[in-house]
């Protein structure tokens, strides 16, 4: 068979090989059409030679799981409750592992992404009730940036954070011009900026020298946090910050950036390549969220400072329990790596979802620009009316709703990917479905749990 290639009219089949055809509608155009095949694939050589064409998109999905909203839910959970509630973060790793294998599964074995399958097998009063609620997660993460980004302008070059937020609204123009130099140079950019991310907490916590034991131990579960609702509130911020619905349609539009084969052999290996990719990736993002969480329980939570869930707060308050001014200038790299990261992925992620579901196509910059300017106005808002202090609540707030919106992407994907007519022989394993249900169940059930603890105060 001949190799895939980019464009808008590729010549894939419309079904996945090896199955009945399950979809109502021919394909049509791939996600990201300009990028779609850029990245030729090797068809022989040893597995870590094959490997290197692979690399990339799990890194862009992985910075979704360390964005600025995640550094308000692990600063305040570490800072009040100390190491607990890393096995919240290493279970939501878990289970970001697993759903991630089911985009890869879904992007490569059936050709279409997740906004794609959704637009094909539900019919409009479904589907466009999904596309909103994507847009909705899309528009909580970047409030997340958005704030994330002003903070990290404040702390590194004293920027007013209301000036901020509004220069925020130029990073298309960073968006734009990597994607003028091809994909490559947007993983290049994003991976790059991951190492400066972790080489900056890793000279963080050489500082606060942690209780090693105590870092063991958090990782162990406890009923506790069913019992405490501050505590469960924090994790369910945890999880939505880590297990992020745009990610699950960005992973499988990415995926297929890749120029590999279109027979049944290349695309199995494809997908093997393509989840060894993200999980490497998501073994990242734990490593950083989770010194997060034990950089704000070795310093705040050890102080006796256990409120602290603001980014300037906790930048602030380094330097003097660290006893070293180098701190909270690399807290503040860090955390304006993150934002300029996450702009990137949730631009390709809206892109996505609005082709995707509405076959509704848009400039990049234009794109970008609405879905800044709508997270834009809160920012601006909450900031000239609460305040500097009310940050740190609003990015909590934000990964609450990002859970509140995740089984309405999780469930389709468990859905689609464990139907054997459409997928094929790339239909999911048995065992891979059973976990991928539990994940689905464990946070519709949590969410519920939320929603009623709210509603009885």
């Amino acid at each position: 068979m001949d190799a895939r290639t980019p464009g808008p009219h590729p010549d894939l089949p419309l079904q996945p090989e090896g199955g009945p055809g399950g979809w109502r509608t021919a394909r049509g155009e791939p996600s990201l059409v300009g990028m779609f095949g850029s990245v030729p694939a090797r068809a022989s050589g040893s597995f870590w030679r094959k490997m290197v064409a692979f690399l990339g998109p799990g890194y862009l999905v992985a910075v979704g799981y360390m964005d600025p909203g995640n550094w308000a839910t692990s600063l305040a959970g570490g800072s009040k409750f100390g190491y607990t509630l890393l096995s919240i973060a290493l279970i939501s790793n878990i289970m970001a592992v697993i759903l991630q294998s089911l985009c890869t599964r879904l992007g490569v074995g059936a050709g279409r992404d997740l906004a794609q399958a959704c637009r094909d097998a539900y019919p409009r009063w479904v589907s466009w009730p999904l596309w909103l609620s994507a847009e909705i997660a899309i528009t909580a993460t970047d409030l997340a940036e958005v704030i994330g980004t002003a903070i990290g302008l404040n702390l590194l070059f004293g920027i007013p954070l209301e000036l901020g937020v509004l220069i925020t609204a130029a990073d298309v123009f960073l968006v734009l011009a990597l994607q003028a130099f091809g994909f490559r140079w947007i993983e290049a950019f994003v991976v790059a900026l991951l190492g400066v991310i972790a080489a900056c907490f890793a000279i963080q916590i050489a500082m606060a020298d942690p209780d090693w034991g105590a870092v063991i131990r958090g990782f162990a579960p406890t009923t506790e946090i069913f019992k405490n609702s501050e505590m469960l509130y924090l994790a369910l911020g945890i999880l939505g910050a880590t297990v992020m619905p745009h990610n699950l349609y960005l992973h499988s539009g990415l995926v297929q950036t890749r120029g590999y084969r279109d027979d049944v052999s290349s695309k199995r290996e494809a997908i093997k390549l393509a989840t060894f990719d993200s999980t490497l990736a998501l073994c990242l993002a734990l490593t950083i969220n989770a010194s997060i969480l034990i950089l704000a329980a070795a310093t705040f939570h050890h102080a006796g400072k256990t409120d602290v869930a603001e980014l300037d707060e906790a930048h602030a308050f380094l330097a003097p329990l660290l006893g070293s001014t180098l701190a909270p200038t690399l807290f503040g790299i860090a955390l304006l790596c993150c934002g300029l990261n996450s702009t990137i992925t949730a631009t390709l992620a809206g892109q996505i979802v609005m082709e995707g579901f509405i076959q509704f196509k848009m400039k990049p910059w234009m794109r970008r620009m609405i879905t800044r300017m709508v997270a834009i106005v809160p920012a601006v808002g909450v900031t000239m009316w609460a305040g500097e202090k009310a940050t740190g609540q609003l990015l909590i707030l934000s990964q609450v709703v990002l859970s509140l919106q995740l089984p309405f992407a999780v469930v389709p994907l468990v859905m689609f990917t464990a139907s054997r007519a459409k997928m094929g022989v790339f239909v999911a394993p048995r065992w891979l479905t059973a976990s991928a249900a539990v994940i689905a169940v464990i946070i519709i059930a949590l969410n519920m749990k939320l929603v009623f603890d709210f509603a009885t105060g």
